[in-house]
């Protein structure tokens, strides 16, 4: 019995995984940095201004594109 490896396959792969995980690391970033302009908003005293409820959506948003990709990934490891 012979044993084959497809390369392109495996490579297709890396380069998904890969590629997933910078988008992931950029989302959660920009998560973060919506929460610090949040934090700059509120310093400055604008307290429920729209920058800082905008901020806060952003960051939001953010942090749940982050957890559905861990749970989809979760998902796939499972299934």
């Amino acid at each position: 019995m012979s044993m084959s490896i497809k390369w392109a396959a495996l490579a297709e792969t890396a380069g998904i995984s890969f590629a997933v995980t910078v988008a992931t690391v950029v989302v959660f970033s920009l998560g973060i940095m919506a929460l610090s302009r949040r934090e700059a908003a509120l310093e400055s005293g604008a307290t429920g201004s729209a920058k800082g409820t905008v901020a806060l959506g952003a960051a939001g948003l953010c942090f749940a594109a982050c957890a559905a990709v861990v749970g989809y990934g979760l998902y796939l490891i499972a299934g």
